[in-house]
C-alpha cells in the first residue's frame, strides 16, 4: 500500500497511458464511419486525468523516483490547463477532420501520447526525464502533421518539422551532456548546487548553456530558430496546427523554468543576455513579417513568434513577478490561439480551407456573432483593453521595468504597436469589406458554444484578471521556493 501511495503524484500519467492503449485497441473494433465512441473515450480520459490531478494534489514540492520527477503546484496547474487545451482542440476539430477523413483513432491516440509527453516535461526534475517527455511529445506531433498522406504540403511540413526538430534535440542533448561533464549530475536541483559551490571548468558550463538555450529557443519557435514555425503551421491540417500552437507552449514554459530557473539560476548573468537577444529578435521578425502575410495560418505563426518574444521577456525579468507574468502570458496566449485556429476550422468546409485573409471578408454580414467573437480574439492578441491580452502584455512589461530592463520594455511596446496593425486589419476586413462567398456557415452546436465561451473568456479574464494572475504567481512562488 505504501508503494502505491508513493506513486500518487504520477497517477494521472499512468491513467493516461493505460487509456491511450485501451483506446488504441477499442478503435480497432469501431467502424470507420462511427468514431464518436473513440472521441468520447478520449474526452473521458482527459476528464479522468483532470479529476486525478486535482484529487492527488499535495501541498509543497514532492520529489519521487530518485528525484527524476517533481510534483508541485505549478506542475498541477499547467497539467490541468493542458487537458483543457487538448479537450477544446478535439471539440473544435471534430467537424473539420470528419469531412477530410482524418477523424481517426490514430489522431486521438497520437494526441494523447503527445499530451503524455507534455505531462512528463511539466513534472520533470531531471535532464533525462525532461528529454524523454520532449521526445515523446515531438515524435507524436511529427506523425500528426503527416497524417494527411495525400497532401504534399502536409508531408513537406512534416519533413521540415522532423529534420529541424531532430537538429534541435541534438543541440539540447549536446548542451545537457556538457552540463553533466561540468557538474557531474543530471538532477535539476543538484546541478544548481554544483554551480553554486564552484565548478572547475566554467568554460564548459557556459558552452553547455549556449547549446541548451538554442534547443529551448527552437522548441519555443524564437528567432533565429523559428524557420519551421510558419511552414509547419501553414502545411499541417488546421487541427494539428492548433495542437502544435497551444498546449505544447505550456509544456515549453515548464521546460524553460525547470532548466533555466531551477537548474541554471546561478548562471542567470549569462543566460539573461541571450534571452534578451532572442526576445527582441523574435518580436521584431514576428511582428514585421506577419504584416506581409496573406495566409491566416502563416500570419498566426509569425504572431506566435512575436508572442514567444514577450514570454521570454517575462522569464528574463526574474523573480515571482517575472516568472508569474510569463506563465500568465503563456496561459492567455494558449486561450487566444485556441479561438483563432478554432475560427479558421469553423469557417472551413468540405474541400475548402478558410485560411486566407480574404476568407474573413464581410464575416459580419454572414454571421455577426462569429465576427464579434473574432473581434475579441484579435483585440486580445493585439493587446487592446479590456481584453486579457492587454493585461498579459502589461504584466510582462511592468515586470521587465521593475527588473530594470526599461529599454527592452520600450522596444516591446513599439513592436506591439506594429503588431496591432495586422490584427486590426482582420477586424477591418470582417466589418468593412463585402463578403467574397455567401455560402451559409454551418457549425456543430458544441463548437458554436465553445467558440462563444472562448471569446467571452478572453473578455471576462481581461476585466477580472486577478484570480488567474494570482494562481500563476502563487504556483510559481511555491514551486521555485521564491520569497
Amino acid at each position: 500500500m505504501t508503494y502505491l501511495s508513493t506513486l500518487l503524484p504520477v497517477y494521472a500519467e499512468i491513467f493516461l497511458l493505460l487509456m491511450a492503449c485501451v483506446i488504441l485497441i477499442v478503435d480497432l473494433f469501431v467502424a470507420d464511419k462511427n468514431k464518436t465512441l473513440t472521441y468520447l473515450l478520449t474526452q473521458a480520459t482527459l476528464l479522468g486525468c483532470s479529476l486525478i490531478t486535482v484529487a492527488s494534489h499535495q501541498p509543497g514540492v514532492i520529489h519521487l523516483f530518485h528525484n527524476m520527477v517533481v510534483d508541485d503546484l505549478m506542475a498541477d496547474v499547467l497539467k490541468l490547463l493542458s487537458y483543457l487545451a487538448v479537450s477544446m482542440m478535439l471539440v473544435y476539430s471534430r467537424g473539420y477532420l470528419t469531412v477530410r477523413g482524418l477523424f481517426t483513432g490514430e489522431f486521438m491516440v497520437l494526441t494523447l501520447f503527445a499530451l503524455l509527453g507534455m505531462m512528463v516535461m511539466i513534472s520533470a526534475s531531471h535532464f533525462l526525464t525532461l528529454y524523454l517527455g520532449l521526445e515523446l511529445m515531438s515524435l507524436s506531433l511529427y506523425a500528426m502533421v503527416a497524417l494527411q498522406r495525400d497532401s504534399a504540403t502536409a508531408t513537406e511540413a512534416a519533413m521540415k518539422y522532423f529534420i529541424l526538430g531532430a537538429l534541435a534535440s541534438g543541440l539540447l542533448l549536446y548542451g545537457m551532456s556538457m552540463l553533466y561533464g561540468a557538474t557531474g549530475t543530471l538532477e535539476v536541483a543538484a546541478v544548481s548546487d554544483a554551480i553554486q559551490h564552484g565548478v572547475q571548468n566554467k568554460q564548459l558550463l557556459v558552452f553547455g548553456l549556449v547549446f541548451v538555450v538554442s534547443g529551448l529557443a527552437f522548441k519555443l519557435g524564437a528567432v533565429p530558430f523559428h524557420m519551421w514555425v510558419p511552414d509547419v503551421y501553414h502545411g499541417a491540417p488546421t487541427a494539428m496546427t492548433m495542437l502544435i500552437g497551444t498546449a505544447p507552449k505550456l509544456a515549453a514554459f515548464a521546460f524553460v523554468v525547470r532548466i533555466l530557473v531551477e537548474a541554471l539560476q546561478p548562471l542567470m548573468v549569462h543566460w539573461s543576455g541571450m534571452l534578451a537577444i532572442l526576445a527582441v529578435l523574435s518580436m521584431v521578425v514576428g511582428n514585421i513579417t506577419a504584416i506581409a502575410q496573406t495566409n491566416m495560418k502563416r500570419m498566426l505563426a509569425y504572431s506566435t513568434i512575436a508572442h514567444m518574444g514577450f514570454l521570454l521577456l517575462g522569464v528574463l525579468s526574474g523573480g515571482i513577478e517575472g516568472y508569474g507574468s510569463a506563465m500568465f502570458y503563456a496561459v492567455t496566449y494558449v486561450l487566444m490561439s485556441l479561438g483563432g485556429f478554432g475560427m479558421i476550422m469553423l469557417l472551413s468546409r468540405e474541400g475548402f480551407e478558410a485560411d486566407t485573409l480574404d476568407d474573413f471578408k464581410g464575416l459580419n454580414q454572414r454571421s455577426p456573432w462569429l465576427a464579434f467573437i473574432m473581434l475579441l480574439l484579435m483585440f486580445s492578441m493585439a493587446g487592446v483593453p479590456p481584453t486579457v491580452g492587454f493585461y498579459a502584455k502589461f504584466a510582462v512589461l511592468s515586470a521587465a521595468v521593475n527588473a530594470g530592463h526599461i529599454s527592452l520594455a520600450v522596444i516591446a511596446v513599439l513592436l506591439s504597436l506594429i503588431g496591432a496593425f495586422y490584427y486590426l486589419r482582420i477586424v477591418k476586413l470582417m466589418y468593412f469589406d463585402a463578403p467574397e462567398s455567401h455560402v451559409p456557415i454551418s457549425i456543430q452546436p458544441d463548437s458554436g458554444v465553445l467558440i462563444s465561451f472562448n471569446g467571452l473568456a478572453v473578455l471576462l479574464l481581461g476585466i477580472l484578471p486577478g484570480n488567474l494572475m494570482s494562481v500563476c504567481a502563487v504556483s510559481v512562488q511555491q514551486s521555485l521556493m521564491l520569497h
